[in-house]
């Protein structure tokens, strides 16, 4: 395994490693415990529904999935700036115990790291774990609202704060050499010890079957290996050719059964790894496996190059994006998480060029969009202003950012009625987890009245658009992409025990952790009307009385419906649904099942049709006697009007209204609406 490349070693890198250990002190990004000048955490994500295993080049276009109910009316919603706390995605500060967790420019995570040995306390049984330090750090952020991304080590240069520095087990003593590293002043186990590697492997299964899936918990990083858990031993690795250092770093083969050992653990929580080539690249296969960028957007050495961007952007050999274009995984984001940590050097101002960048600071726009950054550790934003502009763009544009274009629904219905959403995403990368999502109703008072469970899956709005690599030759830099399109979701409520009155229709989507603390940050949607109890209003909705069931506007062309002779569903640009029915009459009818009645009784049913000239149809409840109406011409067969009629209706769904012509062609025939 490879981790800094030649090029980066020696002297020249490890001065910039003490000087970026000095400069984070006295930026007081290392004053709080914990914290470091060059390194930091990650995360990672099981696939995303419907998306393939990613590949290298262009990704196919996600299917755009269902267009919307043509029977529903159209409500447009407007957009706003979504919040910057919005929870798994933007930036995470350090956890310090006792103090507040939510100063400084927003965010929704909290980051920590922790010793093995605090787990593994037992000096005489490897598999005796005490889960309290973990435990406590959790139930504290999560009070806080937030929720964690963490990371195990063995290792640690430097001030681990309240941690230990050497986590190296005690029940690994007379089972596990050790090594010096003189460079770090650390304590190196033999990661290739048989002994370790079961020993890491059984905890990695322990982790999982405790904490995966915990809604305290957002995003796992796979530590344990190297300095800092960060998958590498610098000085002391793989390319010895120019130095006198040892190789400390396990064998690849070793190596990737820790990597299989976490890909196995957590189904449900989201992993990240280091580098995309970690491990000679055993993440390739693996889409539930995301990355972790610890030295993100950073430029270093002379003439400077980025760390993160590909070579074809000005990035080194070794630069993350680079090693990720060849192992064919730069498009792993559509099914797992982008973590990791904005250098620690850069922090302060690291978006004050936004969206470019200056000096050391990369082009900080092209680093987001092509490794579709869903969150990054930045303690530095602590000092931030929570209206600095650059840093509230590259939040919005991190990870998902959810709008709701368009709500569908009846301004007044009864009974069992459908509700609809567009959803778009003008975010990175898609929302990695499966919340619920819920429809409500609040009354006048902005008390909730009635909840509804539906099954929509907000992991499956992907971007509307994505940023190509150079690499893939499909336009000059910056080229955009179509990628996803605005989701259409619907579903059908229940109106049946709600009091007649005025509501307003509002959506939610719940954050699991809202059941462990009060304070839990509510996922907000882009929409001027969203809450801040993270209810989007989507409208006013009259409830009416009774218990009808099926909306007060029918398609001629809806599936349910029967056509019989040689009436046939042909387009029209004029009406509702873009389609209408023709070729009604002379022994070919219509018929609109499931028309709601209401509460039954006589109801006004309005024809919308279209002919070019005057005509004549009947009209027919159930098995009643047809009545026969007249229809004006309209300007042409694309252009629509109405004509009213009373007819007596049961109570309920169970009526069918027929249209026919028994003399002669009745007219097109778009829709009809019950009121």
């Amino acid at each position: 395994m490879r981790t800094f490349r030649p090029g980066r070693r020696g002297e020249p890198w490890a001065a910039l490693c003490a000087a970026a250990l000095a400069l984070a002190l006295a930026l007081a990004l290392t004053a709080l415990p914990g914290t470091r000048a060059h390194a930091a955490p990650g995360a990672g994500a099981h696939a995303t529904p419907g998306a393939a295993a990613s590949t290298g080049g262009v990704p196919d276009r996600p299917a755009p999935g269902p267009d919307p109910d043509p029977t529903l009316p159209v409500h447009a919603l407007a957009a706003a700036d979504a919040p910057l706390d919005n929870p798994l995605k933007g930036f995470a500060r350090f956890y310090q115990p006792g103090s507040d967790q939510n100063t400084g420019f927003p965010h929704s995570l909290t980051w920590s790291y922790f010793g093995l040995s605090e787990v593994m306390k037992d000096a005489s049984d490897c598999g005796r774990l005490d889960w309290s330090a973990l435990d406590t750090s959790l139930d504290a952020i999560a009070a806080a609202g937030n929720q964690a991304a963490v990371r195990f080590y063995l290792e640690y240069p430097g001030d681990a704060g309240a941690h230990p520095s050497n986590a190296i087990p005690a029940c690994f003593a007379g089972h596990v050499d050790n090594r010096d590293n003189a460079y770090w002043h650390t304590t190196s186990p033999d990661y290739d010890s048989p002994y370790l590697r079961d020993a890491l492997k059984d905890f990695i299964a322990a982790f999982g079957a405790r904490y995966d899936g915990d809604p305290r918990l957002g995003f796992v990083h796979m530590g344990l290996i190297g300095l800092w858990g960060e998958w590498h031993t610098w000085p002391y690795d793989t390319d010895t050719s120019g130095d006198t250092y040892p190789d400390y770093m396990p064998t690849d083969a070793h190596a990737a059964e820790i990597v299989d050992a976490y890909d196995r653990a957590f189904t449900r929580t989201k992993i990240e790894l280091r580098y995309p080539d970690s491990a000679g690249g055993a993440a390739d296969d693996r889409p539930s496996v995301g990355y972790h960028d610890d030295s993100f957007c950073y430029r270093e050495g002379s003439p400077a190059q980025g760390v993160t961007l590909p070579e074809s952007m000005g990035g080194a050999p070794w630069a993350q994006l680079q090693k990720a274009v060849e192992h064919g995984v730069e498009n792993r984001w559509t099914t797992a998480s982008m973590g990791g940590e904005v250098r620690p050097e850069i922090q302060p101002t690291a978006f004050a060029h936004w969206p470019g960048g200056s000096g050391d600071v990369d082009d900080m726009k092209a680093c987001v969009e092509l490794e579709h950054t869903t969150w990054k550790m930045n303690e530095g934003s602590a000092d931030y202003p929570a209206t600095d502009p650059g840093a509230a763009a590259a939040v919005r544009l991190m990870g998902y950012d959810l709008g709701v274009t368009q709500a569908y629904f009846h301004d007044t219905a009864q009974g069992t009625t459908k509700v609809g959403v567009r959803i778009a995403n003008t975010g990175v990368a898609p929302f990695y987890y499966p919340w619920k999502v819920r429809l409500g109703l609040k009354n006048a008072s902005g008390d909730l009245v009635e909840d509804w469970d539906t099954s929509w899956d907000l992991r499956t709005v992907m971007p509307t658009r994505i940023r190509a690599y150079p690499d893939w030759k499909v336009g000059s830099d910056p080229t955009y992409l179509d990628f996803g399109s605005p989701r259409y979701f619907d579903t059908s409520v229940d109106l049946g025990g709600v009091a007649r009155g005025g509501y307003r229709l509002v959506m939610k989507a719940d954050n699991p952790l809202e059941k462990v603390s009060p304070r839990a940050k509510k996922l907000r949607f882009a929409n001027a009307g969203q809450n801040g109890d993270g209810w989007l209003d989507l409208g006013a909705m009259t409830v009416g009385p009774g218990g009808s069931a099926g909306p007060a506007s029918h398609e001629a062309e809806a599936p349910g419906n029967t056509l019989t002779g040689g009436a046939v569903v042909t387009g029209c640009g004029g009406c509702s649904g873009g389609a209408k029915v023709g070729y009604v009459g002379k022994g070919a009818t219509l018929t609109f099942r499931h028309v709601d009645g209401g509460s039954g009784g006589t109801r006004t049913v309005t024809v919308h049709y279209a002919t070019r000239e005057s005509r004549t149809a009947t009209v027919r409840v159930g098995g009643g006697t047809p009545r026969t109406l007249t229809f004006a011409p309209t300007a042409d067969w694309d252009t629509t009007a109405t004509l009213a009629v009373r007819l007596d209706l049961r109570a309920g769904e169970d009526n069918t209204v027929t249209l026919a012509g028994p003399d002669g062609w009745a007219p097109d025939i778009d829709r009809i609406t019950v009121s």
